[in-house]
């Protein structure tokens, strides 16, 4: 568990708190269940497992609780192939059982539009959107509008000015009476 960002002094505190939530909250997810609890500024994304375990992700409120799950998915999986049931199940385990990927999944997950290819690319339409409404403010002039443009073009047949028209009356606002 990285606890840098909490203070020295406050940091043992902390992680005994969190692990005890973590095992709570591990313990009462049903197999097969995945859920979200959040507290305070903190969001547990849980997954129970039918092999009688379960992830934990502790994330900020802002954390995407999609990725999250994913990546918990993905570590949950790697482990059981790594350690099986049988290595676990009916036996007294000495301390916590080695998974040092764990630590590269932290690292790599820390941005989620790096980690989860759908935020990627999510992020490069949003980017392109912004650019092309840049562009096309830039093409008008000062104070020109669609409208004015439409008015005046002899480019545009009869029929695509009244598409245009009825286009703009759908994507105006409704009122109800």
């Amino acid at each position: 568990m990285d606890l840098s960002s909490f203070s020295r002094f406050t940091r043992d505190n902390y992680g005994e708190f969190m692990t005890l939530f973590c095992k709570t909250v591990a313990e009462r997810t049903r197999p097969g269940q995945r859920q979200d609890i959040e507290e305070k500024s903190y969001t547990f994304h849980v997954y129970g497992r039918s092999e009688g375990i379960a992830g934990v992700i502790i994330s900020d409120a802002d954390y995407p609780a999609l990725v999250a799950h994913q990546l918990l998915s993905k570590i949950v999986d790697e482990f059981l192939v790594k350690h099986p049931r049988t290595s676990f199940i009916g036996k007294e385990i000495g301390g916590p059982l080695d998974f040092p990927e764990l630590k590269e999944y932290i690292v790599k997950y820390q941005d989620p539009t790096q980690a989860d290819s759908i935020m990627k690319i999510q992020k490069e339409l949003d980017e392109t959107k912004i650019v092309l409404h840049k562009t096309i403010e830039s093409v008008l002039e000062r104070g020109e509008k669609i409208d004015s443009l439409v008015a005046k073009s002899d480019g545009l047949s009869a029929q695509s000015k009244m598409f245009y028209g009825q286009a703009k009356k759908q994507n105006s606002c409704c009122v109800v009476m």
